[in-house]
């Protein structure tokens, strides 16, 4: 049976299809919000008002949320190393506690691939553990009493999970520079210094394990479990910003001690994605190929080409068409968004890094197959019509005017991060501009790190950094315009950036921008 499931319930409250290996997708039974509008307060139960920017997604333990911002700034500022720990009322938003958890590093506010506020914390329903990226570690009970502390460093894109009381992160050991940026100098660090996949104990935060393997700070382990019953994590280096881990590739270890069982070499690999398992097959991007690795052996047993002579449907002069593309090659190794792959019943989704497309791999099949999205949905309040951007050629042409000042040399077609209604502004809820990386200001789509995208029953949720959020049926027989259920919006546009996932718990959704908590349904 599938692991994944249960896993992502831990960190992401993502509940997927699931099949055996002796039969179909079976459906599980979920009640989500499907369609719904901040803007015009649809299907909203409540917002809550942030005091400042952050990127957690939302953990929850019965009617309890837990998430993290940045600390107060009181003007304009391009870096933060503070953190607030929240705890709410999952029914109402109110505050039941915070607690401000202190670091040493500075990063840049509201980065595009992740911030100080970025990794969720984890709750196993009697503690919680906050991750402050900027380093420090701290558990609390459900009352917000301090528990431990310790001086580590998360990294910023780690996705915490819990596995035999243990909770497990990717901690780093070089640190930024005094501008929050992690520089090449690091290439050749000694494997002491090499970024790894740590346990702590929960209750004590005692050290319980360390890998030896070598993890970059941009991928995205998932504890699985295969057939014969062993519990395993697969780990991913390669990446940008030159990382000394080597070789480029993966490596299986053990979930319940770190110990690396084979490791895989792909020269050039880039590991900023998800990293899933169906069946007894490790599934990853590679160059242009997807990948079937077997996940007892470390061998390749299988791949195809995504991004040659593949199936598009394409939306095209307000006309739906199916037609072949050759997409562009990987650019600078890379040829899907950053984070943006998920494995869903016999699909394994992923976004585009050079075109509006969603795409996914049928895990049996091998079919591979693209769905255009519009790139922003525009609403505004006590108006009904919806607007779509589906183009640079929609775009007003002051703002592309402005957009075009951006650049040393203007280049002959506006890149896809830049296509959007207006740019996001980058302004908390008091008025400040949070910003330390202007590739923030982009729409969601290309070079950045994007959320990883939810599934609850068949129904696959996408948020993407302007605030849009598509719907779409993951068990659709053909991908297709009509595999789209609805596209929402999590605020005016300019005004809703955000890098959270989204949370889903008793029939409803939980979703995190830069100024505001969002409780989605009933």
């Amino acid at each position: 049976m599938r692991a994944l499931p249960l896993i992502l319930c831990v960190w992401l409250s993502v509940t997927t299809m699931s099949h055996g290996d002796d039969g179909p997708a079976r459906e599980q039974s979920f009640t989500a919000p499907v369609q719904w509008s901040v803007v015009r307060n649809e299907n909203i139960a409540w917002t809550k008002t942030l005091p400042e920017t952050g990127q957690s997604n939302v953990a929850l333990s019965e009617d309890r949320l837990f998430f993290t911002t940045m600390a107060e700034v009181d003007q304009d500022s391009a870096l933060g190393q503070d953190i607030v720990a929240w705890c709410c009322d999952s029914q109402t938003g109110e505050t039941l506690w915070t607690r401000v958890i202190k670091a040493r590093h500075p990063l840049r506010l509201s980065g595009c691939f992740s911030d100080s506020s970025a990794p969720p914390p984890v709750t196993d329903g009697q503690h919680v553990c906050f991750f402050n990226a900027s380093g420090r570690i701290t558990c609390f009970d459900l009352e917000g009493t301090e528990l431990w502390s310790l001086d580590a460093m998360p990294v910023g894109r780690t996705m915490p999970f819990m596995v035999d009381g243990n909770v497990v992160f990717i901690r780093q050991h070089y640190m930024p520079d005094a501008t929050g940026n992690f520089t090449h100098e690091h290439e050749h660090e000694p494997v002491e210094r090499w970024t790894q996949l740590q346990a702590l104990e929960m209750s004590t935060g005692k050290i319980q394990w360390t890998t030896t393997c070598g993890v970059n700070m941009g991928c995205i382990p998932l504890p699985q479990t295969l057939s014969d019953g062993r519990n395993l994590i697969v780990v991913g280096r390669g990446g940008g910003h030159a990382p000394p881990e080597k070789p480029e590739g993966i490596s299986m270890v053990d979930a319940t001690n770190g110990k690396t069982l084979w490791t895989l070499p792909l020269p050039g690999f880039m590991s900023t994605m998800t990293m899933n398992i169906d069946g007894d097959q490790v599934l990853v991007f590679h160059d242009d190929q997807h990948l079937w690795i077997d996940a007892h052996t470390g061998k390749v047993s299988r791949s195809v080409s995504f991004l040659s002579d593949v199936a598009v449907r394409r939306y095209d002069n307000g006309k739906w068409e199916t037609v072949a593309e050759q997409l562009p090659p990987p650019k600078n190794k890379r040829a899907i968004i950053q984070q943006s792959n998920l494995l869903v019943g016999d699909h394994h989704y992923f976004r585009s890094y050079s075109r509006p497309y969603l795409g996914r791999v049928n895990v049996v099949t091998g079919k591979v197959e693209y769905l255009q999205l519009p790139v922003q949905l525009k609403r505004v309040a006590g108006n009904d019509n919806d607007q779509l951007l589906w183009g640079p050629e929609q775009m007003n042409s002051d703002v592309v005017a402005e957009l075009l000042k951006s650049f040393r040399k203007p280049p002959e077609q506006l890149p896809i991060e830049k296509w959007c209604f207006v740019p996001n502004e980058m302004r908390n809820s008091r008025g400040h501009i949070v910003m330390g990386d202007a590739r923030s200001q982009g729409t969601g789509w290309g070079h950045h790190a994007s959320q990883i995208p939810t599934a609850i029953g068949n129904h696959l949720y996408v948020p993407i950094m302007n605030g849009t959020v598509y719907v779409l049926n993951a068990s659709a027989p053909e991908w297709d315009e009509n595999a789209i259920l609805a596209i929402n919006d999590l605020g005016p546009v300019g005004q809703s950036f955000n890098r959270a996932g989204l949370t889903f718990a008793d029939g409803r959704v939980f979703a995190h921008t830069i100024r505001h908590l969002i409780c989605i349904g009933p």
